[in-house]
């Protein structure tokens, strides 16, 4: 018999979602048949598959050791570098830099050095996350952004701001505004851009219609010129609608494509700047919750920028083209 006493992190799910997390190894028959039967007890009575855990609820379960699985010794996130770049940090969440190049998340190309590994090597090292003393939370992304794009992504520390900033992400309570360079000059120094988007998933590649086309999904850009310099202009945008490389196809498909976007610009405009890494930062984010945010209503109207954007001070001072 094993007993998990439940805390912060582990609250406030179903009981069956827990026994999937905590008891891999326990098939769902299985784990069914032993809540029916009692052998899986909430605080020493009958528990039902749908009971929501409490902090401080006591899960006894009387099955066998071979369901529960080995906690690890060895962390590969452990492996991962040290080096993160943190715009914001509190006891909920923290706000990262992600810089060109890093994965968010761990892929077939790279599973040990991303920025979740990395992450969870700074909590881990700091003593505000110990794997082994929790049962179903790990740190986790909200947002994620491309490999080849920058800016901030949200890391929730706490298993109830990971279920409030998802909610609020799919809500669209949060905002995130974005920096770019693009070739050519635009047409006007604001405007509202909408389109229909087509994936397609053989060519992981994106297209824009400006007619709705079966398949193809509304989207809404809006962008605001900051300057002009040697044929290129440095733009702000905000996402009114949050679809694949949504920013990078939709300013392609009007004839100004990101500097050094090798999918959908071209390898002509871009030999000119010299730069092979795109020009696009999520430099701004915006909380702007509109319903109950629970222990993160502190966070609600606070803005938080990246000011230190590499290709926005080269285009300032004059280096951009090489």
């Amino acid at each position: 018999m094993k007993s998990f006493t439940i805390e912060k992190n582990d609250a406030d799910q179903r009981l069956d979602k827990f026994l999937l997390k905590s008891c891999p190894k326990l098939p769902k028959a299985l784990m069914y048949k032993y809540i029916r039967i009692k052998r899986i007890k909430i605080n020493g009575k009958r528990a039902e598959i749908s009971t929501r855990l409490k902090v401080g609820d006591t899960v006894d379960m009387y099955i066998n050791d071979e369901f529960f699985e080995k906690k690890e010794t060895v962390y590969d996130f452990m492996s991962a570098s040290k080096n993160i770049d943190i715009v914001y940090e509190d006891e909920n969440i923290i706000l990262l830099n992600k810089k060109v190049g890093l994965l968010s998340h761990p892929d077939e190309t790279e599973y040990v050095d991303t920025l979740i590994t990395r992450v969870k090597r700074y909590l881990f090292e700091k003593g505000e996350w110990q794997p082994d003393e929790e049962t179903s939370f790990t740190p986790a992304l909200v947002n994620r952004i491309d490999r080849n794009t920058s800016g901030i992504v949200i890391c929730a520390k706490t298993a109830e701001a990971l279920r409030v900033l998802n909610q609020k992400m799919k809500d669209r309570e949060l905002h995130k505004i974005y920096l770019c360079i693009v070739h050519g000059r635009m047409n006007k120094e604001k405007e509202l851009l909408e389109g229909y988007l087509i994936k397609d998933e053989k060519k992981n590649k994106v297209f824009v219609s400006k007619k709705p086309k079966e398949g193809a999904k509304l989207i809404r850009t809006e962008y605001k010129v900051l300057g002009y310099r040697d044929g290129l202009s440095l733009l702000e945008v905000n996402l009114l609608t949050g679809r694949t490389h949504q920013i990078r196809a939709h300013l392609a498909s009007i004839g100004h494509p990101l500097v050094g976007d090798g999918k959908y610009g071209t390898n002509e405009l871009n030999k000119k700047t010299g730069y092979k890494k795109q020009c696009l930062c999520s430099h701004k984010l915006i909380f702007d919750f509109t319903t109950e945010a629970g222990g993160l209503e502190y966070l609600n109207k606070k803005e938080f920028t990246i000011e230190d954007v590499w290709f926005k001070n080269e285009f300032l001072n004059g280096t951009l083209i090489r």
